[in-house]
């Protein structure tokens, strides 16, 4: 085998640019990087933010519902036991007192 100095799968031509950029292009174009790097993460931040108080505003409108469920069945059950005494045999058989007498 004779040593010609290349290897395999190496390339025997390398590929020089015609263009060169200085440090101050360098520095734009990595200030350009990170400027849309920036915004594409404020967009996902922004994003997530907007389902956070989108949850928040459900959050608080079952807690809502909630309490007006809790005082609706309150109302209901003073409302029925009110019925319900009203139209029991003891309430119908009671009379009003003739005197009160009041202890101090």
């Amino acid at each position: 085998m004779a040593a010609s100095g290349w290897n395999r799968n190496q390339n025997t031509v390398a590929f020089v640019s015609n263009v060169k950029l200085g440090p101050v292009a360098h520095t734009v174009l990595v200030a350009l990087m990170i400027t849309v790097l920036g915004l594409i993460y404020l967009t996902q931040a922004t994003r997530a933010t907007t389902y956070d108080y989108e949850a928040q505003k459900i959050d608080n409108q079952i807690a809502e519902l909630s309490t007006k469920k809790s005082d609706l069945e309150v109302e209901n059950a003073r409302l029925t036991a009110l019925e319900n005494v009203q139209n029991s045999n003891v309430a119908k058989a009671m009379t009003t007192p003739e005197k009160t007498d009041y202890a101090r």
